[in-house]
């Protein structure tokens, strides 16, 4: 009994070994200094499962979201959680743009027929999984993009992207710790060894910016894309300001509160890679040396990598930057492409939304951009002005979809040319609603909320230019990448707006003067209806402790 024991328990260690063989888990850090103060660090985690996820069993990859994944037949997700805003005209662009708030927008199957059905409980499993508001996402907030948003991974050539798809956001979302843990739990070695050891809440909410997110797509496995395998990446993204740790010189001891602890067992390849491309004239010394040194060339222009190739030792690192005393901040260069967003009017009756859009580039580019406006924010299409004119060659094509008052919200997008070294304004107007007052939120003189607008473009090289984003499972497969043309998708910053207020203190005003009076009326009242009166008789005998008692009075009197 005992040998059959043993030759079970090897079976089994096999299986699981060979299984484990079969996935693919990497985990990437990226540290780069930001213009003119501040520093970017973005991690990745990719876990590769190899085969179908419909008859998913769980090895490297989380089986919880597998199988949101195959239950409601996703083809492809990307789910972001942001708190802050990204600076792009000072910063450059990120690895992965996210959205101020809650964002998230999914492809499903050609086999779904009802997709709005689909897409609700979709939103309500993820709500649960990762502990988020995404249930109050709903036909009112959700629309469908025609042409800013495009499949990451790989999709079926006669597939309708378009139908199958939907978007929503949330920009009045607060990310906390509560969605950072099932976040790390889906990790293989969730936060107890790798680089997810470093992702310390109380150290992270402190950033100026900090974003994770989870993306899925399939991957092709061969040149005919016949087979797919299915990519899993968890993402972080934080901006750390050298004000607020009290220096320039960082280290993960300052940035995270601790060392690294090694890699995690379960990674096939562990590294992290330091910018050095400002490290021409020795301006900083890393410590500990990296292991080698990689030239990153997207877009034209040339990146200075510093590799660390990270083993599962468990031995304590403390990678870190000593900057001499005489070192010049980096240049704000701008890109090739950077925009603002804001409000427009005064009073409580009409406004406007304005997206100023500035191409530094030499030749024109065509980009998208997709106004989201909820239903309680009508714009008016009548009122769409780019540079003022009411009517501009610069827009090749538009798409807008009316909303409906607590139904579905304004859809607008905008195909433009943009000039070469110009700036192109988009202005629409919009009406203020009045709400009923249980649509209120509980601060409701704080004001309410729009979401970003999404801007879709193909950048041209640029070879003075260094922050292009990067993207795909893993840095090094993008090492030697250059490419004429780049497709990127922004988000613009939110906005605010007050909309007509009734006075909530009103009632209560009420309610405390009718407790008062209540309160002052009630003893008396009460004393009323609830004492007894009992006569007492004049001509009663008086006893000889009162008459001594009445004599002492007298005498102090």
């Amino acid at each position: 009994m005992e040998a059959i024991h043993k030759l079970l328990y090897y079976c089994i260690f096999v299986g699981v070994l060979c299984c484990v063989h079969c996935d693919d888990f990497k985990e990437e850090l990226f540290i780069k200094p930001l213009p003119p103060t501040h520093l970017y660090g973005y991690f990745q985690f990719v876990t590769l499962v190899d085969g179908d996820t419909s008859s998913f069993h769980s090895h490297l990859a989380p089986r919880s979201l597998a199988e949101v994944i195959s239950r409601f037949q996703v083809e492809e997700l990307h789910l972001t959680l942001t708190e802050g805003q990204w600076r792009h005209n000072q910063w450059g662009y990120p690895v992965l743009d996210a959205a101020p708030g809650a964002e998230l927008y999914a492809w499903f199957s050609p086999d779904v027929v009802d997709v709005d059905t689909q897409w609700k409980k979709l939103t309500a499993t993820l709500s649960g999984l990762f502990c988020a508001s995404l249930n109050f996402i709903d036909n009112f907030n959700t629309v469908v993009p025609q042409m800013v948003l495009w499949p990451m991974g790989a999709v079926k050539s006669s597939q309708n992207v378009t139908s199958q798809l939907r978007y929503a956001s949330l920009p009045r979302e607060i990310v906390c710790t509560e969605n950072l843990t099932p976040w790390k739990k889906l990790l293989p070695c969730e936060s107890s060894r790798g680089f997810s050891a470093l992702l310390n809440s109380r150290m992270i909410h402190n950033t100026n910016y900090h974003s994770i997110g989870v993306h899925v797509r399939k991957v092709c496995t061969s040149n005919d894309c016949s087979d797919t395998n299915l990519e899993i990446k968890q993402t972080v993204a934080l901006v750390y300001d050298y004000d607020i740790i009290n220096s320039n010189d960082w280290s993960f001891r300052k940035l995270f509160g601790q060392g690294l602890p090694g890699a995690c067992p379960l990674s096939s390849d562990s590294k992290i890679y330091v910018d050095v491309t400002s490290n021409d004239t020795q301006a900083f010394t890393l410590m500990p040396p990296p292991d080698n040194f990689v030239l990153s060339q997207r877009g034209g222009s040339d990146t200075r990598l510093a590799v660390y190739s990270i083993k599962p030792d468990g031995q304590m690192i403390n990678i870190g930057v000593k900057h001499n005393s005489k070192t010049e901040l980096p240049l704000s260069i701008p890109p090739p492409l950077h925009f603002n967003r804001y409000v427009l009017g005064y009073g409580k009756e009409f406004g406007g939304i304005v997206t100023e859009l500035t191409n530094n580039c030499w030749t024109s580019i065509n980009v998208v951009v997709l106004e989201n406006a909820p239903w309680w924010l009508p714009i008016q299409l009548s009122s769409l002005r780019i540079n003022g004119e009411a009517e501009s060659k610069l827009v090749i094509s538009q798409y807008y979809s009316p909303g409906r008052s607590r139904q579905k919200p304004y859809h607008l997008e905008l195909l433009i040319k943009l000039p070469p070294r110009s700036t192109t304004t988009i202005t629409i107007d919009f009406e203020f609603v009045f709400l009923k007052w249980q649509e209120y939120p509980p601060d409701a003189n704080h004001g309410f909320y729009i979401g970003s607008a999404l801007i879709s473009a193909n950048l041209p090289t640029a070879k003075n230019y260094t922050s292009l984003p990067i993207t795909g499972s893993t840095f090094d497969s993008f090492v030697n990448a250059s490419k004429l043309w780049y497709p990127i998708v922004f988000r613009t910053n939110g906005a605010m707006v007050s909309l007509p207020t009734p006075d909530f203190s009103m009632p209560y005003n009420v309610i405390c003067l009718a407790c008062t009076v209540v309160a002052l009326a009630f003893g008396p009242l009460h004393n009323i209806c609830t004492k007894e009166l009992v006569l007492k008789p004049v001509g009663t005998p008086v006893s000889l402790t009162q008459k001594l008692l009445n004599l002492f009075k007298k005498k102090r009197d």
